[in-house]
């Protein structure tokens, strides 16, 4: 008679004396965890990018309605960018740069 302990056992390929979890179970937890770091580490540049562009509006005493006309997009993105929660565009990165005469991106071309 099979028993439902031993179809489980053979579905998941699960070692029930040491309660191992099922290779499946590990590759999706790895991955998992691989796609936190990511954000983890976008969201660490994202809130980079906000403080450089805060500071810099308040040097040229820009409000974000200002900043949003030279970057040709909304106000209410720029709120969002400066929340550091945005991950943006090489697009907008460059637009930033532009409006605000800031490098965000450096080293690509040093030996200009």
């Amino acid at each position: 008679m099979v028993t439902l302990q031993s179809r489980l056992k053979k579905v998941f390929l699960m070692d029930t004396t040491t309660c191992r979890k099922p290779p499946a179970a590990l590759l999706s937890e790895t991955q998992g965890m691989t796609m936190e770091q990511d954000i983890k580490n976008w969201s660490q540049y994202s809130q980079g990018i906000a403080v450089a562009m805060s500071k810099r509006m308040a040097e040229l005493g820009l409000t974000q309605r200002m900043l949003a006309e030279k970057m040709n997009c909304t106000q209410q993105y720029i709120s969002k960018v400066l929340k550091g929660k945005k991950n943006m565009s090489l697009e907008t990165i460059c637009k930033i740069e532009n409006a605000l005469g800031i490098k965000i991106i450096k080293g690509l071309n040093e030996n200009e």
